[in-house]
């Protein structure tokens, strides 16, 4: 049987081949820990050290400040929590989040605000940005910590995170960004965004799954919220996991090298898409910003249509109506109802989200399939 064609990119990437080439010698005959002190040992050692490298390169960050984790999640949940315990005898009690974030900045922000911190979600405009100016009055003194994610993983929609996180360092809070979705697809640095924390995942950008990182500012403080030997510099225990960290590095290394050439690749193809759809579907609706979005996200509403019902009518099609972590669902994406859609439009949404192995070829398919699933159920 034939693979659908793949256009689901912002739930995972497929592992790069040269990725897979990297990773394969630390799955195989160097399976040193990077903890002993021998021959196999410092093989790893120095494997995870040239990786580290390679990530801090990606976004513009020191070798140093790079902690690795076996996801964005765990790296959220770290940036989080591990701020809120190092800064809870400050006095400071406010957390800010944006009303599109990820369950896993979301709900470890709730979790806070049940433990005596004050939680309070900033707003989105219709194309599913935060305007700086409407939350400025909320980032006060009493502000500790505020996260924004760069781009969402819904819409694609880029925060304008630099100008907020001058906000937030003007009120004497940390600034904390959930890159999951944008490092390897557009120019992440940590220094021009002005963070002091930013997450990032493997799995996003051609490595693999079980692999992230957390940038952590020189000076930012921060607690463990796991215990152990204290690897990572006491920040994230266990042994490292060496394939896959190696893996990530290889990817990074790649990202940084072909990024440009690959965003101009794959916006042309997702322009394609969207214009084949929108010429053959009245009333097709583009939701997310415009033009400040990622490269390969194109979230679409199709009139008189629930979203799940057209890709199942398009069986050989692999496409989502919102976030992996919500499959199986079929109620109103979250970030849809931030944007303020109403439910015909929210119920009408499908995410096709397309990446470094899509194809012209697979874009003039993917649209016939649509087309044809649309005009199915709709007539």
């Amino acid at each position: 049987m034939n693979s659908p064609i793949y256009l689901d990119y912002n739930a995972t990437t497929p592992i790069d081949p040269r990725v897979t080439e990297a990773m394969l010698p630390f799955l195989r005959e160097q399976f040193g820990n990077p903890s002993s002190d021998h021959v196999y040992g410092r093989r790893a050692k120095a494997a995870v050290e040239n990786a580290r490298g390679e990530v801090a390169a990606l976004i513009g960050a020191r070798p140093v400040e790079i902690v690795f984790t076996g996801c964005a999640t765990e790296a959220n949940n770290l940036a989080l929590l591990g701020a809120a315990y190092a800064l809870r005898e400050g006095g400071r009690r406010g957390l800010l989040y944006s009303a599109v974030e990820h369950p896993s900045v979301a709900q470890p922000m709730r979790h806070l605000s049940e433990t005596g911190w004050n939680g309070t979600e900033m707003p989105v405009e219709g194309d599913g940005r935060v305007d700086p100016a409407c939350v400025a009055p909320a980032i006060d003194a009493q502000v500790a910590l505020v996260s924004l994610m760069l781009a969402n993983n819904e819409v694609g929609t880029i925060q304008p995170v630099r100008a907020v996180a001058d906000l937030a360092h003007a009120a004497g809070a940390l600034m904390h960004v959930d890159a999951a979705q944008a490092v390897g697809k557009i120019p992440v640095d940590v220094d021009a965004l002005g963070c002091d924390l930013l997450s990032l995942a493997g799995h996003k950008f051609y490595a693999p799954k079980g692999v992230g990182a957390l940038y952590v500012r020189a000076g930012t403080p921060l607690q463990p919220i796991q215990y152990g030997a204290g690897h990572e510099g006491g920040l994230r225990p266990g042994t490292e996991n060496v394939p896959h960290i190696v893996a990530l590095g290889e990817a990074a290394r790649l990202a940084r090298e072909e990024l440009a050439a690959e965003a101009v690749h794959v916006r042309a193809l997702r322009d394609d898409l969207h214009n084949r759809l929108a010429t053959a579907i009245p009333d097709l609706r583009l939701n997310g910003h415009d033009h400040e979005r990622l490269p390969g996200t194109l979230n679409v509403s199709f009139p008189k249509v629930a979203g799940w019902q057209l890709l199942a009518a398009a069986p050989n099609l692999a496409a989502s109506t919102g976030s992996a972590c919500h499959a199986g669902q079929h109620a109103v994406s979250g970030v849809l109802g931030a944007m303020g859609f109403d439910a015909d439009r929210a119920a009408g949404a499908v995410r096709l989200s397309l990446g470094r192995f899509t194809t012209a070829r697979e874009i003039e398919q993917a649209a016939a399939a649509l087309i044809a699933a649309w005009r199915q159920i709709a007539a």
